[in-house]
Order: structure tokens, then sequence, then C-alpha cells
């Protein structure tokens, strides 16, 4: 920085001071609750209820309104996306296409194009071209090398690996396997394994329901990581895990006596939220409404912030929604939690519609459970102006809501 006398600087501060208008020292500060999309079950409010000696067939009725554990009668084939990659590499096979493997040494495909698949040895040479999907399986569960899509590397995973060509020359690493054992990977990677049992059981029957109710592609059925529910194979296989997986084998969340989509997310704030509240633009569902949820606090991020930025950065964050001048954020429609469904970006010519998931992902909040306050240098909040201009979207305003509620209030 270029060194000046004291008495330049005073004379810039105070010509700063002067062309500098107040509301350039407003700050916006950021307060919520929760974590995730707030629909279904709260996996720490499940945890809570556990440690307060509740069954998980009443966590999962509590949850998941007007429904019953049921039996499922069958034990169906789950594929779940491992890797997307250009060659996949793996160990402890003993056939594959048909063709006897030894089980210690390392091989690996590529898609050659036309939708064959060659299997080449460590040496990198091919052994033989085959039909996409080629089928690998060994006496065991098969070790995928490589970084895999949720984030392991060198995963072992039962079952069969199902290595299919793409159209762009890719190759896509797929575990086939039956819906149990899907199960015992599942629930030690989404809950903590030293979680009550009863927890452990409701995690277990809502991750075997939201598999065989929900779906991806004609390729496979789920993802490895949270846009699906996160799957780790053998690396989540513990003994209190695989218990709970037992206790519940073959049950299933139902509503009339079909299974249902089971929602479920990390942290709630004390109140989980409507499907069609957090994932707009779906219709409503009668078994996943919002439910108290009173023992979701043993969460760390049952409520977190106060984030605090300067109003340019806050008004960076929404570009393309602020009009003029970014004065402040209007909350214009809760859910039943109270998680922002609607508000508006206030700004000195106007404002602007925008959705609370559109909010949350603007600013990489936890939560759409979340308040917006803007306060002056020295703390004090300001309200917004008392006539506005009209939006330039949709929605109205609501004259009780001027910045949207605290955690734990209502709008």
């Amino acid at each position: 920085m270029q060194r000046t006398t004291t008495i330049l600087l005073a004379a810039l501060a105070l010509a700063a001071s002067a062309t500098v208008p107040a509301a350039a020292a407003n700050r916006l500060v950021i307060r919520g609750a929760g974590f995730g999309h707030g629909v279904g079950m709260s996996q720490y409010g499940a945890d809570g209820y556990a440690q307060h000696g509740k069954s998980y067939e009443f966590i999962l009725g509590h949850y998941y309104t007007g429904t019953a554990v049921s039996p499922l009668g069958s034990n169906p084939t789950v594929r779940v996306l491992l890797q997307t990659t250009t060659r996949a590499r793996f160990t402890g096979a003993s056939r594959a296409g048909g063709r006897t493997l030894s089980s210690t040494a390392t091989y690996s495909a590529v898609a050659t194009g036309l939708g064959r698949v060659a299997l080449r040895n460590a040496a990198g040479h091919t052994i033989k071209t085959f039909a996409s999907p080629l089928r690998v399986t060994g006496p065991g569960p098969v070790q995928l090398l490589g970084a895999a899509q949720n984030g392991l590397s060198n995963g072992r995973y039962r079952g069969a690996l199902e290595l299919r060509a793409t159209s762009v020359g890719g190759l896509e690493a797929i575990d086939a396997l039956d819906l149990e054992d899907y199960v015992r990977g599942v629930v030690g990677a989404e809950s903590p394994p030293s979680w009550p049992a009863e927890a452990l059981k409701a995690q277990a029957v809502a991750a075997r329901t939201y598999a065989i109710t929900t779906g991806v592609s004609g390729d496979y059925d789920q993802y490895a990581d949270t846009r699906s529910q996160m799957y780790r194979g053998v690396a989540a296989e513990v003994a209190s895990t695989d218990a709970a997986v037992a206790a519940t084998r073959g049950e299933v969340v139902t509503y009339d006596g079909t299974p249902v989509t089971t929602f479920f997310f990390s942290t709630s704030g004390g109140h989980t939220e409507n499907v069609e509240n957090s994932f707009l633009g779906s219709p409503p569902e009668p078994w996943l409404k919002g439910v108290p949820d009173p023992y979701d606090s043993v969460s760390p991020l049952h409520r977190w912030g106060p984030i605090t930025m300067s109003m340019r950065a806050a008004a960076k964050r929404l570009s393309g929604y602020v009009r003029g001048s970014f004065r402040g954020i209007r909350i214009t429609k809760r859910g039943t939690s109270p998680r922002v469904v609607a508000a508006q970006v206030l700004g000195s010519r106007g404002r602007t519609a925008i959705s609370g998931p559109t909010l949350r992902d603007r600013f990489g909040l936890r939560d759409t459970w979340m308040s917006f306050t803007v306060v002056d240098a020295a703390g004090k909040p300001r309200k917004p102006p008392a006539k506005a201009p009209p939006p330039s979207g949709t929605g109205g305003t609501d004259p009780n809501d001027s910045g949207g509620a605290a955690p734990g209030g209502s709008a």
C-alpha cells in the first residue's frame, strides 16, 4: 500500500464520510435452524426420540403421518451407480462375463465403442471384449479401485459389478445387489453406528422404503450419495447397524397398504415441513406433513448463525434479483415449520420475487428455516421502507412479516 501523510489520510476520510451514504455501513444478518430439506424423518430427531425410549415403529409413525410398518414380502435387486469413468479397475473378482478370473489379480475395463466393454489384465492387455454390460462377481465382495462418486476409494461391494458402456464413450460402474445387503451399506453411512438401536432401526426401514419407491434411470436405481441416499458398501457395515437391518428385515413404511417415498434428512430445527413447501412444485402428500420435532435439539445444527455480510456482498449473492441498490429481504410466505417458501428481494428500484430454496442456494445456507435482518453500524435492526416499490415478480407482501421470524417463531 502506498505511504501517505497523516494529514492526507484524514482529508480522504473526511471526504469519504461526506460522499458515502450511511446505508453503506448496513449489514445483512442471517440466522436459521435445521440442516436439510426438512421433509419426512429428521435423523437427529429420531435419535432424540430413541433416547427418550420411543420404538422405531413410533418414530416412523410420527414422521410419516398415517403410515404403518408392513412386510414387503420380497428382496428385490437394487442397482447403485458407484463410478462414472473411462476405466474401471477392480480386484477380488473370480468371474467376468462367464470367464474365470483370479481373485487376487487386478483387472480393468474400458468401453470400446458400439456398446462393448474390453476386459484387460494388470499389464493393460485385452483379455476379451464383451457386449455391455460386463458382469463381474467374486467369491466375496468385489473391490472397486479409484475414486467412487460418494467420495470413497477402494470400496468393497457385495453383489455384482455391472460395467456398462455409455453413449459418450465412458463407463458406468454399477453395484447390483439385493435390497437387504444394500440397506446394510446405507444405514452406517447415514446414521452414526453409536446411536440407539431404535433410531438405527428407523433408519433401516426408511432407507429400505426409499430404495424401492424411487428410481434414477433405466440403467440404475440409486446414486451412492445424497442425490439418493449415502451408500458405502461393506465399509458401512458394523455390528450395530447390521443388527438394525436384521431386526427389521423386509419391513417398509406403507400408507393405505402401499409403500410410500420416505424422505429423510439431518436436522429439523424443531419442526418438519410439508413436502410441497420444500420441494416446490411437488403435490401435497398425506404422509409428508410437517410435524413437531421436540427432541431434535440434540443436533449441533438445531440452531445456526448469525452469518453477517455486507450489503454489497449480499447483493452479489443475489445477482439478477436486485433492482437498484440492495435494501433487504422480505419474507412473504412461510411453511408450517416455518421454512421460507417465498420472499422478495428489496431494491431501491423495486422488489423481485424469489423462492426460499433459491435463497438457500444463493447464500449457501443449511436450510430454508431462516431469517434476514438488516442492521446498521451499531448493530441495530433497520426496517425495510414503509412503502416499497411494487414487486417485479409474482407474490404479494405479508404486512406482518417485514424481515422474517427468528428461528422458533412463526410468520
